[in-house]
């Protein structure tokens, strides 16, 4: 999740850079979201991972 943000991040920042203002923005939100998403998750993950097990 975390690599599909960076790379929608990384798309972003180039369309940004060629004058793409409208696909640079929306890759820049998707990358915010799938980063938001993958930290979310991991903090689940590790706090359910943490439960002693029965």
């Amino acid at each position: 999740m975390l690599g599909w943000a960076l790379v929608f991040l990384v798309v972003g920042l180039i369309a940004g850079v060629l004058g793409f203002s409208g696909i640079a923005g929306a890759a820049t939100q998707i990358a915010w979201i799938l980063f938001v998403v993958g930290i979310v998750l991991a903090i689940i993950f590790a706090v359910v991972g943490r439960r002693p097990r029965v």
